[in-house]
């Protein structure tokens, strides 16, 4: 087990357990569980987890944001859920359920993600190579040229092998099987005579049409349309899938003595012709009319376009459905050369960067500040997701900032035909890959102007329209009315407030139905009768008593003031029983954190009364302890305000 193993069993634990859990990967900042059932995790306690940024549920997967270091947190969860790498098991077959669409965006992500880091490092290389050469440090005739473009062109080249691989673990195929089906459809013979353009058509067919294809041969008669699978995507993954199906089929009849190569030999023998002769093509003339469809929209406005995918990507990141899209962009590369369509994306990295910058120069929050400058070194590298997460979402109006300027870059973009040339890299790294071929450095040129104009336009627009929170809504609409008279004078009168812990009806102390909390001898604040069974923190503090009954909690907060929250009266004679806690003695803990669970009915039906005493028990060292006006509150909304 890692550094990380005592996350790890807490997100095991949190997500519903081993048994919860039918299929887990990850991707550059999110662990992506597939369960069996998303109601037993427990979302509260993994958003306010130390070491979790939030939970997304979305494209069928549940999803906890790690951060940076997701990848080791990964493989500190596998061998608790005993997963093997890839994250699937003999359980993946409980993941159909879900909408089609939810089902496709768990498919893709799945199948693309094993392979991202790789695809983007070969990128990288790719991309230097030709800057080197652009820049007159090589020639693209010398030895060390063709080593660097060997490394940066295999995985793009023999692309159907990995993907391949990939789909089969997706699809529940021997992975061994997706690797030879990804094979023989780079099959150079194959590639070199039958698929490829050289000597004289027999005949086409679709003439005239956008599918209008050469044959060049035929399988025992039927017409073999010309493809040429190199470095495609989808042609493989439809093949897998099928293979993945004949698999199943012929498992059922064939005698175990000889399934372990009678299996795969027939479904080989089976999907190979079926993919060249019917799925291949069809994948690739589905390919073509999105394409199509795509420049449909383009040729109208390519402006328009690209603000389009500019404003929108960043909402697409947050549920995970930019891996959707991912395909299209691949696809583009590998058949046009280039891509126009999705790459006005790229100033949404750079306008999520610049708001995080301009928030790190005007926030006067020292956490705050401390989080804004890692993220935007990340975010610059191109990944966002911790600062999207982790700052602009809570602060809306800045993410609100980020998208509009993203949209601003994507129509800058789209205006000028901004193109990406090669696959790979991230946030600056992607610079090479959008010289042109013939290196000219106008596109270059293109993608600089766009991220300067992007940043200035969001780190401008953050200086000018971001407040403070407290500045912003005026932090004192929500506390007691007397509590904001007194506070008008500036220096006269100082106050922590203290949230509900508890949604519920707001109780006067002396009206609770115990008398040592109602005459205040144990502290001054004011009580809750809960309308639901669970216990969240009132301020950022930490725990200093936990009771091993879990009936009651300690807690000094920050600002001062030592808090006690009575879960009941008497209610310390159950013994622990119907309570959960989620945090431990010792434990910092932030506002708004799940601390403890009960179950509210078990304890009425044992004829507890629930009335919650929420106590300042140092309430003698402060002016007073003034209680919110409001006859019911919900976790979070302001309860008490100490006055000092």
């Amino acid at each position: 087990m890692g550094k990380y193993g005592d996350l790890a069993k807490e997100v095991v634990k949190q997500v519903g357990g081993k048994e919860n859990v039918i299929s887990l990967t990850h991707c550059i900042t999110r662990l992506r569980f597939k369960l069996k059932d998303e109601s037993r995790a427990n979302d509260d306690v993994l958003k306010n987890m130390s070491g979790v940024v939030t939970v997304m549920k979305s494209g069928g997967q549940y999803q906890v944001v790690i951060g940076n270091h997701v990848p080791e947190v990964y493989a500190d969860v596998l061998p608790l859920l005993g997963l093997e790498e890839g994250g699937s098991s003999d359980r993946q077959e409980e993941t159909a359920g879900g909408s089609l669409f939810n089902r496709a965006i768990d498919i893709i992500s799945g199948i693309f993600q094993p392979i991202l880091g790789i695809m983007a490092a070969c990128g990288m290389v790719k991309g230097l190579n030709a800057l080197f050469v652009a820049l007159g440090l090589y020639p693209d005739t010398c030895g060390g040229y063709l080593i660097l473009n060997a490394i940066g062109d295999g995985l793009f080249n023999f692309m159907p092998l990995f993907l391949g691989y990939t789909a089969a673990k997706k699809f529940q195929l021997k992975p061994m099987v997706g690797l030879a089906i990804g094979a023989i459809m780079c099959y150079p013979t194959v590639q070199n005579s039958a698929l490829s353009a050289g000597g004289e058509a027999l005949y086409t067919l679709f003439t005239g049409t956008m599918f209008e294809s050469a044959v060049y041969t035929d399988f025992f008669g039927i017409p073999l349309i010309a493809m040429d699978y190199t470095g495609t995507v989808i042609p493989v993954i439809f093949v897998v899938y099928f293979a993945s199906r004949c698999d199943k089929f012929f498992s059922r009849f064939v005698p175990d003595l000889v399934k372990f190569f009678f299996v795969p030999m027939l479904t080989l023998f089976v999907s190979i012709p079926v993919g060249f002769l019917l799925i291949g093509p069809l994948a690739t003339f589905g390919s073509t009319i999105i394409a199509e469809a795509v420049m449909g929209v383009r040729n109208f406005s390519p402006m328009l376009a690209g603000a389009i995918v500019g404003l929108t990507w960043q909402i697409l990141v947050i549920f995970g459905l930019h891996w959707g899209f991912i395909p299209v962009y691949i696809n583009n590369i590998m058949t046009n050369g280039y891509d126009n369509v999705m790459m006005p994306f790229f100033a949404c990295t750079f306008a999520t960067s610049a708001v995080v910058l301009a928030i790190f120069f005007k926030t006067r929050d020292r956490q705050l500040k401390e989080m804004a400058l890692p993220n935007f070194i990340s975010g610059i590298f191109g990944v966002t997701e911790p600062a999207i997460y982790g700052i602009l979402l809570p602060l809306k109006k800045p993410f609100i900032i980020s998208c509009i300027a993203g949209g601003i870059g994507g129509g800058f973009y789209g205006a000028f035909n901004f193109r990406k040339f090669m696959m790979g890299g991230m946030g600056i790294f992607e610079f090479p890959a959008m010289i042109e071929p013939d290196g000219s450095m106008g596109n270059l040129m293109v993608a600089v102007a766009g991220v300067l104009l992007t940043m200035v336009i969001a780190f401008a627009a953050t200086m000018l329209l971001y407040k403070e929170p407290e500045a912003e809504t005026g932090q004192e609409d929500a506390e007691p009315k007397g509590a904001q008279e007194n506070s008008k004078e500036p220096g006269m009168l100082k106050k922590s407030g203290i949230a509900s812990p508890i949604k519920g009806k707001v109780l006067k102390l002396a009206d609770i139905k115990d008398e040592a909390f109602a005459s205040g001898v144990l502290g001054k604040g004011a009580a809750v009768l809960p309308e639901e069974g669970k216990v969240y923190a009132p301020a950022d503090g930490e725990i200093t008593a936990l009771f091993p009954t879990l009936h009651a909690v300690g807690i000094k907060t920050d600002d001062g003031p030592e808090l006690l929250i009575h879960i009941g009266l008497d209610t310390v004679q159950l013994n622990g029983e119907g309570f959960e806690a989620h945090v431990q003695n010792g434990d910092r803990i932030r506002k708004g954190q799940l601390l403890i669970s009960f179950d509210k009915a078990f304890l009425e039906g044992k004829g507890y009364c629930l009335e919650t005493p929420v106590l300042v028990t140092n309430s003698d060292e402060y002016l007073d302890v003034v209680e919110t006006a409001e006859g019911s509150v919900a976790p979070g909304e302001a309860f008490l305000q100490v006055l000092r």
